[in-house]
């Protein structure tokens, strides 16, 4: 008398049964095998090989393949908040960046000329933070933006932010329904490589708004993370509304404070320049 194993294996092909499914087809293909790491072998986690004694024995750290995706999702998530649009990188480059200004006197000009050289300085080697301070329309987001578009072309992440559009977004994480979490979100934007804050100054003034932007700026400020700030305000406003903020800002071995003193590129009341560009903040 046949085994059971004697006649599924005489029913059957190489061990699969012939089963006719409702449609009349036999099983679906087996899913072709997914590449595993070769150095955690799918784990996601591995150990170093240290001396027993050592700090590290017996520990597990993330493998590095669990580190590249940590990373493809930052990206995908700074790319997702920041408020950089193609139109504006395209438009707002260095290239296309005016020094001669709109109708500017020699001081105005030599204001413009700063800011265009220490912009294009830290965009080669990002490193300490940037202010640029002066009145709407003056150039400081173009040349922000300009920052962006040069490390954005070189492969490396920038978290471009309109202030009050961050907090905005921060405040919809609260929402049940929301797909990211508010912790996360907010630990992103602390730590980004790049990060750019856009018209500071412009966001509501309430408590919650003003903590968020302080803890935000302390962090970057102790990590010294690379930052450029633009602002209509100046220091003295600053130190009033939030003199926390104001001292971070105020520190000579981080920050370099830059004060655009040239008139709106786009008050058509003034007289263009002869490249006559339209410049924007």
């Amino acid at each position: 008398m046949e085994s059971l194993g004697e006649i599924l294996k005489r029913l059957t092909e190489n061990g699969i049964s012939k089963t006719t499914y409702n449609d009349g087809t036999g099983p679906p293909e087996p899913e072709p095998p997914q590449e595993v790491c070769s150095v955690c072998g799918g784990l996601g986690w591995v150990r170093h090989r240290v001396p027993l004694g050592h700090p590290h024995f017996g520990e597990v750290f993330p493998c590095q393949c669990q580190r590249q995706e940590t990373n493809q999702e930052r990206l995908r998530l700074i790319q997702k908040y920041s408020g950089l649009s193609q139109n504006m990188l395209n438009r707002m480059t260095f290239h296309q960046f005016d020094t001669s200004g709109n109708a500017a006197n020699s001081v105005e000009r030599e204001s413009l000329g700063h800011a265009f050289t220490a912009a294009t300085a830290f965009s080669q080697t990002p490193d300490g933070w940037v202010v640029l301070a002066g009145s709407h329309g003056c150039g400081k987001t173009h040349l922000a933006v300009s920052v962006a578009e040069e490390q954005i072309k070189g492969g490396d992440p920038v978290l471009f932010a309109f202030v009050p559009d961050l907090l905005d977004h921060l405040r919809s994480t609260f929402n049940p329904n929301s797909a990211v979490d508010y912790d996360y979100l907010f630990e992103q934007v602390k730590s980004a490589p790049l990060l750019i804050l856009d018209d500071l100054g412009s966001e509501s003034s309430t408590a919650w708004a003003q903590e968020k932007l302080y803890q935000i700026v302390v962090h970057r400020h102790n990590s010294r993370l690379p930052t450029i700030i633009t602002t209509y305000l100046l220091m003295d406003d600053v130190e009033k509304a939030q003199p926390r903020l104001a001292s971070r800002l105020k520190d000579p071995t981080l920050v370099n404070w830059i004060t655009i003193t040239a008139p709106d590129y786009r008050d058509p009341q003034r007289r263009r320049s002869p490249r006559g560009r339209q410049q924007l903040n």
